[in-house]
């Protein structure tokens, strides 16, 4: 379940920061309305990671379906890759 608590809760922040796990962030509401998430530096550490492999991944298959795919035997021979 979502740990969501009013911003005004910050006045005690203490208590705040206590309730944030890593795998659970803190979702602050301002007028009732999502506004903030507090979340373990971890946890941010990985969301981050994960942003950038998946804005590289998108890139690969871009560049995949503009410029044609390599076949397996195409990639080993660009990078010299020999059995053995």
């Amino acid at each position: 379940m979502p740990n969501i608590k009013p911003i005004s809760d910050l006045r005690n922040y203490n208590e705040v920061l206590r309730s944030i796990e890593e795998g659970s962030p803190v979702f602050l509401t301002k007028n009732g309305r999502g506004r903030y998430v507090v979340m373990d530096m971890r946890e941010y550490e990985k969301m981050q990671a994960k942003l950038k492999l998946l804005t590289e991944l998108a890139k690969g298959e871009k560049a995949g379906q503009e410029n044609g795919w390599l076949t397996i035997d195409e990639l080993e021979a660009s990078l010299e890759v020999t059995d053995g």
